[in-house]
């Protein structure tokens, strides 16, 4: 029996059954439709399509199949079926079998997810190794005369990769001092993107000042951090934005919606998003801030904090 996901009503998955060659519908599993959107989204970072993952993961549940097989089970023109067929097949992820007719087959998925690991960093690489020589074209270029004054600026940034590299841009920027509050939940990003590790690399060269909420997540981390005592507080405050503040003249805020919602109705991890600027009176704001939750720091309990 053939599985394939259906358009039109989500909660229903088509199932074709080889020995009485019929079709029929049946009701989606809550769990099963859960996990294939997990699936779906994480390979979707991979850089491949909406109909690319439909086909993939068709071939990699059912097993060989010819194009047109796999265009009346997805509900996808043939046209467009061949087409993906050979997109993924040049990605790595397919082959073609040599019978008549012809048919193919998917590549397991860890194999295939270590292929398109491997084709990312084999870009990054390339645009590593072009860098140089685009900033020699660039400024071979004539550059115009323009009068350097400072303005205030701003800048949005979505995501929690890029709101974690501006914090690591404004902390090696830092000259002096860099404060920073973070709740539990904030705490834990930074914690395992490796942020905290540079933090604390830096200790000795800034003066650092972490403040985090009073809560047995918040305290595991510090104590995983390994912070000097003086370089961070614990205080009560809850429902506050995690930011960051460099030298008292920039300022990083993040923030994020905690119920967001897929259009199946299910839950999904919340989503960061986050502000930089050095507009000076937002700066001061954020300072005063901060500076009352100084004001408000609690000695962290001597008790060992609880994961």
């Amino acid at each position: 029996m053939e599985l394939a996901v259906q358009k039109g009503n989500s909660d229903l998955i088509r199932v074709y059954d080889d020995k009485s060659d019929a079709v029929k519908f049946i009701k989606r599993d809550k769990g099963f439709n859960k996990q294939l959107i997990t699936i779906e989204e994480t390979l979707s970072r991979f850089g491949l399509l909406k109909n690319e993952i439909k086909v993939y993961l068709y071939l990699a549940r059912v097993g060989e199949k010819k194009a047109g097989e796999i265009a009346e089970a997805i509900s996808l023109h043939r046209t467009e079926t061949y087409r993906i067929l050979r997109d993924l097949e040049k990605k790595g992820i397919l082959f073609s079998i040599f019978e008549k007719p012809l048919k193919f087959t998917a590549v397991p998925l860890d194999k295939a997810i270590d292929l398109l690991v491997d084709a990312q960093k084999m870009k990054i690489k390339l645009l590593e190794k072009e860098k140089q020589s685009l900033v020699e074209l660039w400024l071979s270029v004539p550059q115009l005369k323009v009068e350097k004054a400072k303005k205030e600026l701003f800048q949005m940034l979505e995501g929690e990769q890029q709101m974690v590299l501006k914090a690591d841009e404004l902390l090696e920027r830092t000259e002096k001092e860099f404060q920073i509050f973070a709740s539990d939940e904030y705490l834990a990003q930074l914690y395992y993107s490796d942020f905290t590790d540079k933090l604390k690399k830096k200790q000795n060269e800034l003066n650092i000042t972490l403040l985090t909420e009073n809560s047995p997540k918040s305290l595991f981390f510090i104590k995983q951090m390994d912070l000097a005592k003086e370089k961070f507080g614990i205080v009560e405050a809850q429902s506050l934005p995690c930011f960051m503040i460099s030298d008292r003249k920039e300022l990083l805020i993040a923030f994020h919606e905690n119920d967001v919602t897929n259009e199946s109705g299910d839950k999904k991890k919340f989503k960061t998003s986050a502000i930089w600027t050095n507009y000076n009176a937002f700066v001061w704001t954020l300072q005063m801030l901060f500076s009352k939750l100084l004001d408000t720091e609690k000695a962290s309990p001597e008790e060992e904090p609880q994961a």
